[in-house]
């Protein structure tokens, strides 16, 4: 039989993920799951693809905020708008993640959803990671891609739930992960409706809606889903809610970390990494029964290229 999952390295990590795709999905036995109930949630940035030194969408706003700020000066005061101003990426990465997220949803205000989308896929088609040199739609990790679709051929449904922006990630989920955009849940802003020339358009405000990380994504995950998942996938502290709220289900549940370890590879990082620390959840993991995945011993590959 071909193995499904050829990019991860035998061992216990590996065998615990097919063992359990296995019991979930085999009729009468005592561990199966109805179709219905296979609901796995995956965090993105970090998880599905690299977010090291800053995360892609951090990128992106940095490229729009000195227009943004020259139509408003105020803007200036805020420390997250004036490090990014200023290419400060150390002052930037000190901040708190809903700070720093802050410029990325304010480069969407006032234009349509379509708008934005499309801003958004024309950035995404050319900009490249500054030091590992390659276009962001490259940053992706095929071992992840691998086991999304390993669930999704055992009658899973699999999910993003993000800090990153909702209408940002939706540009590149289906292409990149398979995942189409009404299956990604993440930050919003509010939005109105508008007539223009006879039509309705959908419209972005310069208001948070919802930041969606740490107990909020257990929130909108409830709203959106209906459904606790059965199997999680993060690699930071904002994903330990979503993570334990998966664990604490009945039947058999599932739930894994990946720990940035490959400097060589990619990059090596955890509790030290201000705009999305991964202590608490490292620390804790296995008081929690939450799988630990090594970048650099479970994976022999990162990227397609």
């Amino acid at each position: 039989m071909k193995d499904p999952l050829p990019s991860w390295n035998e061992g216990a990590n590996k065998a615990a993920i097919k063992s359990f795709v296995e019991r979930v999905t085999t009729g009468g036995g005592p561990d199966f799951v109805p179709v219905s109930d296979r609901i796995a949630v995956f965090d993105n940035d970090g998880t599905l693809w690299c977010e090291y030194p800053l995360q892609v969408q951090v990128f992106f706003a940095l490229d729009q905020i000195k227009l943004l700020a020259r139509q408003d000066p105020k803007l200036l005061e805020k420390p997250a708008f004036k490090a990014m101003l200023n290419c400060d990426l150390h002052a930037l990465a000190a901040l708190p993640k809903k700070e720093a997220f802050e410029p990325a949803f304010a480069t969407h205000a006032g234009m349509t959803v379509d708008e934005f989308r499309d801003n958004a896929a024309q950035w995404l088609a050319e900009a490249k990671h500054p030091t590992l040199m390659h276009r962001f739609t490259q940053g992706n990790y095929v071992p992840q891609r691998e086991l999304l679709d390993y669930l999704r051929d055992n009658g899973f449904k699999t999910y993003i739930v993000t800090g990153g922006g909702v209408e940002f990630v939706r540009v590149v989920a289906e292409t990149l992960y398979g995942i189409p955009p009404e299956q990604v849940i993440g930050s919003s802003t509010r939005m109105k409706v508008e007539t223009v020339e006879g039509q309705p358009v959908l419209r972005k405000l310069a208001e948070l809606g919802s930041f969606d990380d740490r107990e909020e994504k257990v929130v909108n995950i409830g709203l959106h889903l209906g459904r606790r998942p059965l199997f999680a996938f993060g690699n930071s502290d904002g994903d330990l809610a979503m993570i334990r709220y998966t664990l604490a289900g009945d039947g058999p549940r599932m739930a894994w970390y990946l720990h940035h370890d490959d400097a060589e590879r990619e990059f090596a990082y955890d509790h030290d990494f201000k705009l999305s620390p991964f202590k608490d959840g490292l620390e804790h993991a296995k008081d929690y029964g939450i799988g630990l995945v090594s970048m650099k011993n479970d994976w022999n590959r990162v990227f397609a290229s």
